[in-house]
């Protein structure tokens, strides 16, 4: 096959490449639901069919990987947060927020671990990106808060909480859903101002920097 026949109309990306990219990313949600986000990039690449230098080529961490693979789940992540400080409810902004992402860690069995995994990536455009996802839902929590709705107590890293105790349900239980609802329900019920029954013990250290919900935000 002659060279020419082989590049693409879209920035001189050879066709082929982009089919190995694709085919990769495909390799890795199934990998990764099924030995978790940890498995080796070799497993990754052979059930792409391709080469591991071909993997490294176009994701050459693994951190890109899991980003790459799970990018659309992670820029809906990005669009509910941006929806909830949108909304003029801050309760209802603040709901959605919680289902969407628990609902998308339910629907895609390998995004649960990719959600709740704080990879080490110092990259000042992604370091950017959380501390503005970090303040957004900083600034959802205490809309909510003054509204009355949101208990007091409420600690943004309560957050991370809910979304490790979800990842542990819907990997036990990963065609249940209705379990995964009714904790949701039961969780986001136990938020609620007039809920509140006596003090919470401090804030979990759990950190929010590994959340994708900054994903694709500028």
């Amino acid at each position: 096959m002659a060279e020419s026949s082989r590049i693409s109309g879209s920035g001189g990306v050879r066709a082929d490449a982009r089919r190995n990219r694709d085919h990769v990313l495909v390799a890795a949600r199934a990998v990764f639901a099924e030995r978790g986000i940890e498995a080796p990039m070799a497993a990754v690449a052979r059930r792409a069919g391709v080469g591991v230098a071909t993997l490294y080529r176009h994701f050459p961490t693994r951190d890109a990987l899991v980003r790459g693979a799970f990018a659309q789940q992670m820029e809906t992540c990005g669009r509910a947060l941006t929806d909830a400080l949108a909304d003029p409810d801050p309760w209802r902004g603040f709901r959605r927020l919680v289902e969407t992402v628990c609902g998308l860690q339910r629907e895609e069995r390998g995004f649960p671990a990719a959600f709740v995994a704080a990879f080490p990536d110092t990259a000042a455009d992604h370091a950017r990106s959380r501390e503005r996802a970090e303040r957004d839902l900083m600034t959802l929590v205490r809309r909510a808060q003054a509204a009355g709705a949101l208990r007091a107590d409420f600690h943004p890293s309560d957050l991370a909480v809910v979304l490790v105790a979800h990842c542990g349900l819907v990997t036990a239980l990963p065609d249940d859903a209705a379990a995964s609802r009714r904790l949701v329900a039961f969780l986001l019920q136990s938020f609620r101002a007039d809920a509140a029954d006596g003090p919470l013990p401090p804030p979990a250290s759990l950190a929010l920097r590994g959340f994708p919900m900054a994903a694709g935000r500028p």
